[in-house]
C-alpha cells in the first residue's frame, strides 16, 4: 500500500501527518508509529499525527510520540494541522476538543481550561500542585498542570544551565507520575517574557513544545510572576500565550510544511 504523508513542523518540533479521512492508511500501532518516526530508518519526526473523522468535531487528531506511545495533546501539531486545513476548525483529541484559527502571527489554538487537581495531572498521591514539595537534584518546588497532557514546571535562574538530558528522563519516569510527565525548566526574563526548555515524555528534549509553553505560562501566571499574556521563547522560536483564570488557553505561533511524500506500508512493521 502506498501511503501519502505531509512532513510539517512548528518551531522545529516536527511531525509526520497522515490523513485517514482522504487516504487509505494502515491501522496505526505503536510499533508502526515508532518505525516511521525513526530518524535513521524511517521518515523521522518527534510525533506522528493521524487525522480521522470525528462525530463531535470537524476532525479527530491522534498523536503518537517518537517512541510509539499515544498521547493526549500537542500544541505545535495543532498549529500544523490548522495550517494544513487553512480555515477555522474544531479538533477532537484525547485531551479534549480544541479550536484552531489562522491568525496574523500564524495559527491560533484555543486549548481547554487547564486542570490543577492532583488526580487530574495525574500524580500517584495527593499533594499541593501549585508548590509541589518535591525535588530532583537542584530542581525543586515545581508546579504541575494538565493542559490536555501532563506537565511539571520548574522556575530556575538560568534554564540553559540545567542538565536536562540527565534530569529530564529521571523526572519523566518517576513513580510520582503514573502516566509519566513532560518536564519544563523556565526562566522568567520579564513580566511578559519567559525562556523555556522542555523534555517531552517519549521524545526527549525538543526545539519547541506548544503545550509546554502553555503549561509554563499558566504556572507563571498563577504564581504572579508574569502578566496574563506572555511570549515564551523556546530553542526553535517564540509563542504568544494568553490565559484568564478559569478560561481556555490561547496559543499563537507559526507552523510550516516541509515536504510531501509517500511510503510503502509493507516496508514498515505493523
Amino acid at each position: 500500500m502506498r501511503v501519502p504523508f505531509v512532513k510539517m513542523h512548528g518551531l522545529g518540533n516536527d511531525f509526520i501527518v497522515l490523513d485517514a479521512r482522504a487516504d487509505t492508511v494502515p491501522a496505526m500501532t505503536g510499533r508502526l508509529a515508532a518505525a516511521l518516526a525513526d530518524r535513521q530508518t524511517g521518515i523521522g519526526c518527534d510525533q506522528l499525527i493521524l487525522l480521522e473523522p470525528s462525530s463531535s468535531a470537524d476532525l479527530r487528531m491522534r498523536i503518537f510520540n517518537h517512541d510509539g506511545g499515544e498521547v493526549e495533546a500537542c500544541g505545535n501539531a495543532s498549529r500544523a494541522v490548522g495550517l494544513l486545513l487553512g480555515k477555522p476548525a474544531r479538533i477532537e483529541t484525547l485531551g479534549g476538543v480544541l479550536s484552531v484559527d489562522p491568525a496574523r502571527a500564524g495559527i491560533a489554538v484555543e486549548l481547554p481550561a487547564p486542570r490543577f487537581e492532583w488526580d487530574q495531572i495525574p500524580l500517584a498521591y495527593a499533594m499541593d500542585t501549585h508548590h509541589m514539595p518535591v525535588a530532583w537534584d537542584t530542581l525543586d518546588i515545581p508546579t504541575a498542570v494538565n493542559v490536555g497532557n501532563p506537565h511539571v514546571v520548574f522556575f530556575v535562574p538560568d534554564c540553559s544551565a540545567v542538565e536536562l538530558d540527565r534530569l529530564g528522563p529521571e523526572i519523566e519516569h518517576d513513580p510520582l507520575f503514573p502516566e509519566r510527565i513532560n518536564v519544563n525548566v523556565a526562566t522568567i526574563e520579564s513580566r511578559d517574557r519567559i525562556r523555556l526548555r522542555v523534555w517531552e515524555r517519549g521524545v526527549g528534549e525538543t526545539r519547541a513544545c506548544g503545550t509546554g509553553a502553555c503549561a509554563t505560562a499558566v504556572g507563571a501566571m498563577r504564581r504572579g510572576l508574569t502578566g496574563r499574556e506572555v511570549t515564551v521563547a523556546l530553542t526553535g522560536g517564540e509563542l504568544l500565550i494568553a490565559w484568564t483564570a478559569g478560561g481556555p488557553i490561547r496559543m499563537t505561533g507559526p507552523a510550516a510544511e516541509s515536504f510531501r511524500g509517500h511510503f510503502e506500508s509493507e516496508d514498515y512493521p505493523a
